[in-house]
This record gives structure tokens, C-alpha cells and sequence, in this order.
């Protein structure tokens, strides 16, 4: 760790994150002062904070936030939203239980095919339909679909940006992830579906006369543009395919993101003006601050230290490796940004599998995924998908307390993960 400037960069992160716990300030503001601060003090420089990709703001993240916010942007003026938020509630009959089911599962299915970042874009704002419609409070349908994401982006490579660094840095296919994680994953969506009955419990008023006017409406009738609706569609379509097809195009989904939303609003007629002002700045702005400052961290030696720290422990012991790991990642993954996380541990963790002469089935490179993706529903900060949820939903006036979502996260956190360590023990040490 640099001199004194390592202590410095401990001191801004530890502060602003009680701030953003506190919530005394906005977190937004917490984030980009300690930004300024991690400048300030010489913890980072300019060069580092954005142009670095080791330590500096994720454009990658950004961009494909801001492009999938404008698809969406655009996919709210047709309707679209409000025709799948009464095709659900119809077909879970109104009962909020069901309800909750359909997304949860509906939100871990499609963060295994996009990012999960993606997903949680595209269910939220039917999400807000259907609680607005059965007058149920949003927040827990909201939760309950963060951790959903999180879980099903465990199972595929293109499902949590952490998996892509791991891919890359130990030579794994999107059917290396099938088989060893999307079991796994499959499972805690079920047990998740479990913990959501008894964490929101009372939350599921079933309101009857509300639920007779829902199912007497027509879904069909909620689409205001349908010309715009196919543009939007086709586009979205285009903009999943290139998401799948990363190992052949090549594209960043980031890039995908934004050339999508470039031909959307190319092609239609809806004002870019308009579509911009459906952008969740505040969220972008979050992003920009968490990143500047965990690359303080990095700069300064810090998480290199605590990897250093972890990797000693370790030593040459697979099975005692493998759980430090998995419980290790998912600590840190709930306090810092996964990616930022995994991309300091890829390394660490290839030379672990090299002084362990090939670690048997990757076992290490899934115990990192697993801790960090599955980590990341510790907290309201733990992973991008988190963060967005938040701020779509202090936009639409439905807002989330940190508290109010760690509560809940940590409880799903420490199942989850409890059973990660279970898996990985049995099925690499025990049936091996």
C-alpha cells in the first residue's frame, strides 16, 4: 500500500460510504464528493479516473446503461409496459404472491440470456404498472427482482459482467458456465422464490375489487403506438442477438447498446429530446463516483493488499482455498463494485490456480464468480443492477432506503452464498 495515501483513500470510501448508509446526504452527492476527494488527495489522477481501465470509471458500464435507457425510453411511449403489466396480473389472477413468482422467475430466466443490468431496465417499469394497478407497494416487488437478476446472471457468461472478466482470463466457454453454474443457479431461484414468501409477507394484499377490474381489461388496448412498438421491438431484438453473439461480433455490449438506441431513434419519429429526459442522469452520475473512487483504492494498493492478504492465506490448500474464496468475494463484492473487484482478483486467482498445478474442474474461477456475483445482493450498492432499481425508483417516487434493501439482501446473501459453499464442496471435493 502507497505511504500515507492508501490510509487517506480507506478514510474518503469509509466516510462516504456511511454518508450513502446514513443517507443524510443523497448518494449521489456522497459519491461524487468522495470522487473529488479521492482527486483531491492525490489517491488517483485524471489520467487514471477516465482513461484508465484498470481503475477508472467503467465507460463500458455507462454507456451501456445510457443506451438501454433511451431503447427504453422509447418502448414506454407505446405502451408496451402497460400491456405486459395487465397480461401478468391476468395470468397470476391477480393474486400478488403469483405475481411476484412470475417476475422473479421471468427476471432470472432473462438476466441469464442479457446482463442483468438489462433485465432489471426492462421489468421495472411494468413492475411500477403492476403494483400501481393491485395497490401494492413497489419496493419489495422491486427487491425481489434485484436479487432475481443477480442470481440468474450467475448462470451464463454473458449474464454478470464479472463472469466476462473470468471467461477471458481463464479461457472458459459460455457452455463451461452451463454446466457448472446454471444448475446452481436454477436452484436459489427457487429458493429465493422460497425467501420472498416469508422476507415480504406482508406485503401480499389481495385487494378483490381491484382484481375484478384488472381482469375485465383489455391488454390490447393499452398499446398506443403499434408502428413505434415493432421499430422498438425489432430493434431490441437486434440489440439482444448482439449481446449473445459477443464471443463472434466482438462488440462490448455497451457498444451494442448504443448503436441500438442510435437506429431507434434514426428510424422513428419520436423526439431525441424526449428520450433523453427518460435518461436516469443521477444513476450515471452514482456510477461515475463509485468507480473514481474504488480506483482510489486500486491506486493506492489497497485491494491489491487485501488480495495479497487473501491469496496468503490460501496457499497451496484447494478445498480451504476455494470457500475463502467464495466468502471473501461475496464480503467484499457487498461493500465495493464487483467488477472493479473481479478484475483485481483475476490475476491473483490464475496464480493460485498455477501454484495449485491447475486447480481440478476451475474450482477457483467459480468460487470467485460465485462470491462476487451472488455477493453483490448483500447491499443497495453491491452491484450495478442494485443502483438502478434505486434510482428508477426514486424517479417514480417509490423510493428505497439503503437499510431497507440491505435488510433483506444480507438475509438473501447469506443463504444463497451458504449454499454456493455447500455446492462447490460437494460437487468438486466430495462426488470428484
Amino acid at each position: 500500500m502507497n505511504d500515507w495515501h492508501g490510509w487517506a483513500a480507506i478514510a474518503v470510501f469509509v466516510v462516504t460510504y456511511g454518508l450513502i448508509i446514513s443517507e443524510k446526504i443523497h448518494r449521489v452527492g456522497a459519491a461524487l464528493g468522495g470522487a473529488a476527494l479521492m482527486l483531491a488527495i492525490g489517491a488517483t489522477d485524471d489520467e487514471s479516473a477516465f482513461f484508465s481501465e484498470h481503475s477508472g470509471v467503467d465507460w463500458n458500464v455507462i454507456f451501456l446503461l445510457l443506451g438501454m435507457m433511451m431503447i427504453v425510453g422509447v418502448l414506454k411511449k407505446t405502451g408496451m409496459f402497460e400491456y405486459l403489466a395487465i397480461w401478468a396480473v391476468k395470468r397470476a389472477r391477480a393474486r400478488p404472491f403469483r405475481v411476484m413468482v412470475m417476475l422473479v422467475v421471468i427476471t432470472a430466466c432473462a438476466s441469464a440470456l442479457l446482463d442483468n443490468v438489462t433485465t432489471v431496465l426492462l421489468i421495472a417499469p411494468v413492475t411500477l404498472l403492476v403494483c400501481e394497478r393491485l395497490a401494492l407497494p413497489a419496493a419489495p416487488f422491486l427487491i425481489a427482482e434485484v436479487f432475481a437478476s443477480n442470481i440468474g446472471g450467475t448462470a451464463t457468461l454473458v449474464g454478470d459482467p464479472p463472469n466476462i472478466i473470468i471467461a477471458s482470463r481463464a479461457g472458459l466457454t459460455f457452455n463451461d458456465f452451463l454446466v457448472h453454474l446454471a444448475p446452481l443457479s436454477a436452484l436459489l431461484t427457487l429458493v429465493l422464490v422460497l425467501l420472498c414468501r416469508w422476507l415480504f409477507r406482508t406485503s401480499f394484499v389481495y385487494d378483490g375489487t381491484r382484481a375484478e377490474e384488472i381482469m375485465a381489461l383489455e391488454e390490447k388496448e393499452a398499446i398506443k403506438d403499434p408502428r413505434l412498438l415493432v421499430q422498438g421491438l425489432v430493434v431490441l431484438v437486434l440489440v439482444v442477438a448482439g449481446f449473445v453473439l459477443h464471443p463472434v461480433l466482438h462488440y462490448e455490449p455497451s457498444v451494442v447498446a448504443l448503436l441500438g438506441a442510435g437506429l431507434l431513434i434514426a428510424v422513428s419519429t419520436v423526439e431525441t429530446g424526449e428520450i433523453l429526459q427518460e435518461v436516469e442522469w443521477p444513476t450515471l452520475a452514482f456510477f461515475a463516483g463509485l468507480f473514481i473512487m474504488i480506483g482510489g483504492l486500486i491506486e493506492t494498493g489497497v485491494i491489491g493488499e487485501v488480495s495479497r492478504s487473501l491469496a496468503g492465506a490460501i496457499g497451496d490448500n484447494e478445498l480451504g482455498g476455494s470457500m475463502l474464496l467464495l466468502t471473501a468475494s461475496a464480503v467484499l463484492s457487498g461493500v465495493v463494485d464487483n467488477i472493479p473487484y473481479v478484475a483485481t482478483m483475476a490475476p491473483i486467482t490464475a496464480d493460485l490456480v498455477h501454484t495449485m498445478g491447475g486447480a481440478s474442474d476451475h474450482v477457483m474461477w467459480w468460487a470467485l464468480a460465485l462470491g462476487a456475483d451472488l455477493g453483490g445482493n448483500a447491499t443497495a450498492i453491491g452491484a450495478s443492477a442494485n443502483v438502478v432499481v434505486l434510482g428508477i425508483a426514486e424517479r417514480n417516487r417509490q423510493p428505497i432506503s439503503f437499510w431497507q434493501f440491505t435488510k433483506y439482501g444480507l438475509v438473501v446473501t447469506a443463504v444463497t452464498v451458504g449454499l454456493s459453499v455447500f455446492y462447490v464442496w460437494l460437487r468438486y471435493f466430495v462426488l470428484a
